[in-house]
């Protein structure tokens, strides 16, 4: 799916998790960090985590496009995150996962609206579009 066409509402969901984690702890924290949000755009993680079946069924039950965002558009925005991650920095070269995610895939026309959350094994934050 081209990100163009992913996003077309006002929100972004990145997600980040450990390898194996259940769609259920992903839909949760999911869940608990967008109540009262607006509808969501997609859910957004790094190209990292494709394969990842945790992910695939959670953007499943929630009905959600799941789209796979590069380092480099991750890296980005790393100059805008609020919750730098020393884990994912180690792992795969970025400051975040979640935030950074989130941000891209608004391709810098976004504010974080729920800065990292973490619970499980899963990170998850949500970025809104802003008008210039």
């Amino acid at each position: 799916m081209d990100l163009g066409e992913a996003v077309s509402g006002r929100l972004a969901i990145g997600v980040g998790c450990r390898q194996g984690v259940s769609a259920e702890a992903i839909v949760r924290l999911i869940e608990t960090a967008t109540a009262g949000l607006a509808p969501a755009a997609g859910l957004f993680t790094i190209e990292d985590k494709r394969g990842e079946a945790g992910l695939s069924e959670a953007a499943e039950r929630l009905a959600l496009p799941l789209v796979f965002l590069s380092r480099d558009a991750l890296a980005a925005v790393a100059d805008r995150l609020v919750t730098p991650s020393p884990a994912a920095l180690a792992r795969f070269g970025v400051a975040s996962v979640a935030e950074a995610a989130a941000l891209a895939a608004l391709a810098g026309r976004g504010r974080l609206v729920v800065p990292r959350r973490a619970a499980g094994g899963v990170t998850v934050a949500v970025a809104e579009e802003v008008s210039e």
